[in-house]
């Protein structure tokens, strides 16, 4: 088995270590004997996301956000659209969560259109959400509990058409009122959670690569690993928050 890795943006959309989710899901597919190729995909690059099997967008500040519209308006934004609507997963991350939606639209009033990728939309606050937080994952998605960090002045909302990823246990979420996070649609992954969000959460990262496995082979199993060290990181959070 082999999986097929894209890591969009990774020059500008790294922001509290979230290219370590790439070194997670690589190294959780060594350990079970399954390669993987990771491809990067900076700014002005080119590549048909159908070749991927799974894409990793991270998250970045409003402007490198602002910067990244004019390379997704060359024709990527169609790609992410269509990828999406063929079943490839995702993992976004933050401002590459809210760049899925239709538009983002700051505190004083400025509307950045997105994608429109999911139907959810971004409006920025005066006060930033920011801190630990931890939320249960839906049963789409696992049912897991999930620890990580958060640090965004927008709130998203969710369209009438996409789940949330999980429900806010202690923190903020997508927008401190609705006890929402992140959303699943198809097979996106969508979270604020920083951290990176993985390593201290293996059973969201296997049930990520376990739905992009299937999709490419049909049927897949993941052998079980000794995850006592990260279950340990992921309870002293869980603890402490």
């Amino acid at each position: 088995m082999e999986l097929k890795i894209c890591h969009m943006y990774p020059d500008v959309l790294n922001l509290y270590g979230d290219r370590g989710n790439m070194i997670c899901l690589r190294q959780r597919l060594a350990w079970r004997g399954i390669e993987t190729q990771i491809t990067r995909l900076p700014i002005g690059s080119e590549a048909r996301l159908s070749d991927f099997d799974l894409v990793f967008i991270g998250g970045g500040q409003d402007f490198e956000q602002q910067v990244l519209l004019e390379d997704l308006h060359r024709g990527k934004d169609r790609e992410i659209r269509a990828a999406i609507e063929d079943g490839i997963p995702f993992l976004t991350i933050c401002g590459g969560y809210q760049m899925l939606g239709h538009y983002y639209e700051t505190y004083d009033g400025k509307r950045c259109d997105f994608i429109g990728a999911v139907d959810l939309y971004t409006v920025g606050s005066k006060t930033r959400m920011i801190g630990n937080y931890k939320f249960r994952c839906g049963e789409a998605s696992g049912g897991s509990l999930v620890v990580g960090f958060e640090n965004h002045s927008g709130k998203t909302w969710l369209g009438s058409g996409v789940q949330p990823l999980g429900t806010v246990l202690a923190g903020f979420g997508n927008n401190g009122e609705d006890k929402t996070e992140g959303v699943r649609y198809r097979n996106v992954f969508g979270t604020y959670s920083h951290g990176p969000l993985l390593p201290k959460n293996p059973e969201l990262c296997d049930r990520i690569l376990l739905t992009a496995l299937e999709r490419k082979y049909g049927k897949a199993e993941l052998s079980p690993l000794d995850d006592a060290a990260e279950k340990a990181a992921h309870d002293e959070v869980a603890g402490r928050i």
